[in-house]
């Protein structure tokens, strides 16, 4: 497995991990809950885009 493919999958891991919080945080009660929700799907957003820049790196590295 080379260091892009590597790459990848954390990014992916990271969005999985991020979405997971992110629902369990918007479970809770009150504003703290739904605030730190609201952080946690930023950051999913990030990560995704990241795994997404990283996969079309890939792509284009590999042809």
């Amino acid at each position: 497995m080379d260091m892009l493919t590597l790459l990848v999958l954390v990014a992916v891991l990271a969005t999985i991990i991020s979405l997971v919080s992110g629902v369990a945080a918007m479970a809770t009660d009150g504003e703290v809950g739904h605030r730190r929700s609201a952080e946690w799907m930023n950051w999913r957003v990030a990560f995704q885009g990241a795994a997404l820049l990283l996969v079309l790196l890939a792509l284009y590295v590999r042809h």
